[in-house]
């Protein structure tokens, strides 16, 4: 029987905290919950205190000075003792089934070291909004674990964040934990290094929700900063390509062209002229940057250069043992 711990990390939120607290404790699949706190002035500690009086499993962890998300990550791993570790951010919450669809397909593989799940994008009021799209066939599928960083080099194996992801805690500690140096896409990389531990799992099942409101630490920053960070991101993916795949991948200096291309269009899109001038030219005039953000754009849409076994048919596929997808 798979163990799974429930991190929830938070800071000043009690009132988005008080939906996260009670989507983890309305699981079907028992578990460990694990609140940790940076500190917070306003009232959570008494919040978890009366939760647990009133005899819900709850585990309080409060950090004495705010560690920032990384850290409170950190901290609350270091005091889960399940097996996998499921985060989950104050703002968003989980659907009831969600342990227990991915301890399922977890199961079916046990050489997996991270599970990502479908999630709706949600308002404050948890209005859905938008849903991340399907990435694989059938209901659950592997990518094994030479594949996934040239996926991830190609766009076409997206993890997600936090709250789409659980990860199993021993390969989370071995890949040395959340980096607390970094404010934007810390989640990120470290999927990127606890994936070098196993194989990668994929749910076809919205079972997670995120909100999207102005709160959210990603809209507060810098178009500059989030090219730089996705630079970082993808020279770091692109040491990790198996040797199976490194013909096939371009050079670094090209995908740095084609991310300032990327984020210079992002930009125009937000009407922020003059960082989409600053970030896009002069790449908006290289050829090979605009041949890299075509063939980002068509991998999404088609079937990538990898490898999909499916665990779990879609419902209406009768087909029940597992099958290799050569793509």
């Amino acid at each position: 029987m798979i163990r799974f711990s429930i991190v929830i990390t938070t800071y000043n939120r009690l009132d988005l905290l008080k939906r996260s607290i009670a989507s983890a404790l309305e699981q079907t699949l028992p578990c460990e919950i694990i609140v940790v706190d940076n500190a917070s002035p306003d009232g959570t500690q008494a919040y978890v205190a009366e939760l647990t009086q009133a005899g819900h499993p709850l585990i309080y962890h409060r950090n004495e000075s705010n560690l920032g998300h990384s850290g409170a990550v950190n901290a609350g791993v270091q005091r889960a003792t399940g097996d996998w570790i499921k985060l989950v951010d104050d703002d968003d919450y989980l659907a009831s089934t969600c342990l227990e669809a991915m301890a399922q397909a977890i199961e079916l593989h046990p050489a997996a070291v991270i599970c990502s799940c479908q999630a709706a994008q949600v308002d404050p009021e948890g209005k859905e909004i938008s849903r991340t799209r399907q990435t694989g066939p059938g209901q659950a599928f592997c990518i094994p674990q030479p594949d996934i960083h040239y996926g991830m080099l190609l766009e076409c194996v997206p993890f997600g964040t936090p709250i789409q992801v659980a990860f199993r805690r021993d390969a989370f500690l071995q890949s040395g934990e959340w980096d607390t140096g970094m404010t934007l896409c810390d989640d990120i990389d470290s999927w990127i290094r606890i994936a070098q531990f196993g194989d990668a799992i994929f749910l076809n099942q919205c079972l997670a929700y995120r909100t999207v409101w102005e709160g959210g630490f990603n809209r507060q920053s810098a178009w500059q900063e989030r090219l730089a960070v996705n630079v970082q991101i993808k020279e770091k993916i692109h040491a990790l390509v198996s040797e199976s795949h490194r013909a096939h991948v371009p050079p670094i200096a090209h995908i740095q062209e084609y991310l300032k291309l990327h984020w210079g269009l992002a930009a125009l899109k937000q009407k922020a002229l003059a960082p989409a001038f600053a970030l896009g030219f002069p790449a908006v005039l290289s050829p090979t940057a605009w041949q890299l953000l075509l063939k980002a754009r068509r991998q999404q849409d088609a079937n990538p250069p990898i490898q999909r076994v499916v665990l779990m048919a879609s419902p209406a596929n009768e087909k029940s043992e597992p099958v290799a997808a050569d793509l």
